[in-house]
């Protein structure tokens, strides 16, 4: 069995190099381009939305609603996803960044359709055509319908989905999954958490977050764990054909 090792001040490895750098130009020609509404453009939209195009499932991984959401998503690709990339090697680590963030997508799709399905029933048919008529307009006026019946619907059908936090999510869960004992200090507790632990803690946390607030907050809770749910498929099925190749495995 063969091991790889790595190296927590080696330089960055190419393709975590070039993710942060492809996060960081989308967000200064968002701010550049301000007149394009490339958020819009770029953004994940719900499929039958009138600004939904294929391409967002990619390009949306890339985008970021501030400054703050684009550190620290970078911030964790610099601090796990190296390490990740050192193991397996640029080819394994893109496609597995990738697929967990279309993944993210997809089921953030898939729960927003479950929840526009348990409203729609409550709302007759001319407001239902409204909101699909006009909701998407008044967004981007930066309002919503006063009935919360509504401005629910409205905001699952026409909101924009953004940011590599989905991909983040899955690197977390793979650095938890093949290195499940190493000890990581995490704000604010005074003392290290196993990895496997804090994978855990995280994934609980927003299967909560993202069942309690069915009102929104902004956050895409159910996208994280897709993420983390991709990302396990994707280890142990790799785990799985490396075992049977009789090459390395974690």
């Amino acid at each position: 069995m063969e091991q790889r090792g790595f190296n927590l001040y080696a330089n960055i490895p190419a393709v975590t190099k070039n993710l942060i750098i492809i996060n960081v130009l989308f967000w200064f020609a968002t701010i550049i381009m301000s007149k394009l509404n490339l958020t819009s453009m770029l953004g994940l939209h719900y499929p039958v939305a009138k600004d939904f195009r294929l391409y967002q499932f990619i390009a949306y991984m890339f985008m970021h609603g501030s400054f703050s959401h684009l550190f620290f998503n970078m911030f964790a690709v610099y601090m796990f996803g190296r390490i990740l990339e050192s193991v397996w090697g640029p080819k394994r680590f893109l496609t597995y960044y990738m697929i967990t963030g279309i993944g993210a997508g997809l089921i953030n799709i898939l729960v927003a359709y479950i929840r526009i399905k348990a409203i729609e029933p409550h709302l007759d048919p001319e407001s239902i055509a409204m909101v699909y008529r006009d909701g998407a307009d008044i967004i981007k006026q930066g309002k919503n319908y006063s009935d919360s019946m509504l401005g629910q619907l409205n905001i699952l059908i026409n909101s924009t989905t953004v940011g590599a936090s989905g991909a983040v999510f899955g690197i977390l869960l793979a650095f938890g999954m093949l290195f499940p004992n190493m000890p990581l200090f995490i704000i604010p507790f005074p003392f290290p958490i196993k990895a496997k632990y804090l994978v855990v803690g995280y994934g609980l946390i927003e299967f909560f977050a993202g069942v309690v607030n069915f009102s929104f907050d902004n956050v895409a809770h159910f996208a994280h764990l897709g993420g983390m749910l991709f990302g396990v498929i994707l280890v142990l099925y790799w785990r799985k054909k490396d075992r049977n190749n009789g090459r390395y495995f974690y």
